[in-house]
């Protein structure tokens, strides 16, 4: 039934037989089970790391069910909403895939820039027709470059008209000296720029009538697909306004939580909680593997674990996540 919470069957039936039968060890509950000894210690080292089951004295007692369970209810639902935004992004990518696939039906709706020179000029073009606003995301990591140099232009030249425009960029854009000197520029030039831990594509949207999303988000430089379809273009806007809400200002610092969590900590914790590497999460957040393992060990300290695993469950466990 726990599954969907990281409960194994055998783990889930030894729980259930301690708070039932508190005073049980380990050959009571194999014999009760019908299990192995070695499969209840198994169990048990599971439901440890889980913070379902503590040490009490010289026995370990199952955590009361509406404190331990809940804990990982909260965890799942955290997973749940980490996702949505990956879940929106998909969806956009699926539209502009099918506006792809019927363009022989819908030219006007579809036009595909092969290359990031033409990728430029056409944000050029369409800074120089803009009426009202332009958005933009602007990813980190070994992205960032490319990103800035196709924006750049485009920024300046919406900014020179007097058009509205906002980009969301990456936290790491604040730590480093060049990426923050282009926020900085930007800034100056009229333009609003806030920042979160994590960006997964490249977006331009200007007047919410037309988008441009890349045809392939982990290389901006195979260009990008520029889509007319209301239904994508009503999709990336909601998705813009949602990312816009959560980021902070550039300029401002960054918001501590009651945990004393920065965004880019609260991040890192989600993505090792996912199963992310060092360097998969370095990359992600555009930060350096150095800092991720700095980051790491200071989390694994506050949180008072003795190794990753144990650091997760304690996040979850004091609702960290």
């Amino acid at each position: 039934m726990f599954r969907s919470l990281g409960l194994s069957t055998t783990a889930e039936a030894v729980y259930r037989a301690m708070l039932a039968e508190p005073t049980w060890g380990v050959v009571e509950l194999a014999g009760a089970l019908g299990v192995s000894a070695g499969q209840v210690h198994d169990a048990l080292d599971e439901l440890i790391e889980l913070a379902l089951v503590r040490e009490s004295g010289d026995r370990l007692r199952p955590t009361n069910p509406e404190v331990g369970l809940a804990a990982l209810l909260a965890r799942a639902k955290a997973g749940i909403a980490r996702q949505q935004y990956e879940i929106e992004a998909t969806q956009a990518a699926i539209e502009a895939l099918a506006e792809a696939h019927g363009e022989s039906r819908r030219r006007d709706r579809l036009v595909r820039l092969d290359t990031l020179e033409a990728v430029r000029d056409r944000l050029e073009h369409l800074a120089a027709l803009a009426r009202s606003e332009c958005l933009s995301f602007i990813p980190g990591g070994a992205r960032k470059f490319d990103a800035i140099a196709v924006s750049r232009p485009f920024h300046q030249l919406a900014l020179e008209r007097g058009i509205t425009v906002r980009a969301v960029c990456q936290d790491s854009f604040r730590n480093d000296p060049e990426t923050s000197a282009y926020t900085r520029w930007f800034s100056e030039m009229g333009g609003e720029a806030r920042t979160v831990p994590l960006i997964h594509f490249q977006l331009t949207i200007v007047d919410s009538r037309l988008a441009l999303l890349p045809i392939d988000p982990a290389d901006p430089r195979k260009g990008a697909i520029e889509i007319h379809s209301p239904s994508v273009t009503t999709a990336v806007c909601a998705l813009f306004d949602q990312v816009w809400s959560s980021a902070t200002p550039f300029g401002s610092a960054a918001p501590i939580d009651d945990n004393g969590l920065e965004p880019p900590e609260r991040e890192l914790l989600r993505l090792l909680g996912d199963g992310h590497t060092d360097e998969s999460a370095a990359r992600r957040l555009g930060l350096s593997v150095r800092t991720i393992q700095r980051m790491m060990s200071d989390l694994t300290d506050r949180l008072g674990a003795a190794s990753r695993f144990q650091a997760g469950a304690n996040a979850v466990r004091q609702r960290w996540l």
